[in-house]
């Protein structure tokens, strides 16, 4: 287990590392461009990790993983499906109690409308390369836990419809610029496949190849969401920094305040 969280610190900061390094493209290119320049860069990396000899000749099926869950055996991947799923509830706290900062509404005014955050003197340019690193650590984490569930990386079956677009698919469904939307969209998403990998022998009946089935099913349901539901299952809602229950304290001891003080100036006249 002392394995298991130094590597995911290790790619925490690693990825850390990388999102840096990514970060000067975005410093100058627009949402399109910049994500033109970040699929390539993932592409490159995963034919140099394909193609490297020193990396594939003495294991072609990739690098295999230590498995820090064996001692968990008959139980192996149940212990792992719960810490996987605990420590991405844990990352599902902290993005979502980041939302509710002084950082959060920045991300947002940045992305609706950077040119007014410019002129209200936000540094756009900072939390650009800021948000990028973050988002880096916590995209190496997940890669470090994908990897440790399977037990091997292998550069090829890193493609970029299963690492690029069906994420995408996962937060337009569920729902852009929402935690708890991009989580429903991922259980979604997850629910689909596994539906159809448990019961492929009973859908043998569909006129072609059943592995083909989950694409035509999400790519289905991903038209439906963009004819009737464009902001996804889950809409995006203002955030409130507090709690409603302290925004009535807040209120009621400035009317009990106000109040005090009509009356200190009657009492005065």
């Amino acid at each position: 287990m002392a394995v298991f969280f130094s590597t995911l610190l290790v790619a925490g900061i690693v990825g850390a590392v990388f999102g840096f390094i990514a970060s000067y493209p975005a410093i100058r290119l627009r949402e399109d461009y910049l994500a033109m320049i970040l699929i390539a860069m993932g592409e490159a990396i995963r034919i140099i990790g394909e193609n490297y000899q020193a990396y594939t000749i003495d294991s072609p099926s990739g690098e295999q993983v230590p498995d820090p869950f064996r001692w968990a055996t008959p139980f192996r991947y149940e212990v792992s499906a719960l810490f996987i799923l605990g420590i991405a509830f844990l990352v599902l706290l902290y993005v979502e109690s980041s939302v509710r900062t002084p950082l959060g509404r920045m991300l947002r005014s940045i992305r609706d409308n950077e040119d007014v955050a410019k002129s209200l003197g936000k540094d756009v340019t900072r939390i650009r390369m800021k948000t990028l690193i973050i988002a880096s650590a916590i995209a190496a984490i997940g890669g470090a836990l994908y990897a440790f569930n399977t037990g091997n990386v292998v550069a090829s079956g890193y493609t970029r419809a299963a690492w690029t677009f069906w994420p995408w698919l996962i937060v337009i469904v569920g729902g852009a610029a929402n935690n708890m939307g991009v989580t429903l969209g991922t259980f979604t998403y997850v629910a689909f496949k596994r539906f159809i990998s448990f019961y492929k022998e009973q859908l043998a009946f569909v006129p072609f190849e059943v592995i083909w089935l989950d694409y035509l099913l999400l790519g289905v349901v991903l038209i439906l969401i963009q004819m009737y539901r464009p902001e996804g299952i889950i809409p995006e809602k203002p955030t409130s920094t507090l709690s409603s229950k302290k925004v009535k304290e807040i209120v009621g001891s400035r009317r009990a305040v106000s109040s005090l003080k009509r009356e200190d100036s009657t009492s005065g006249g």
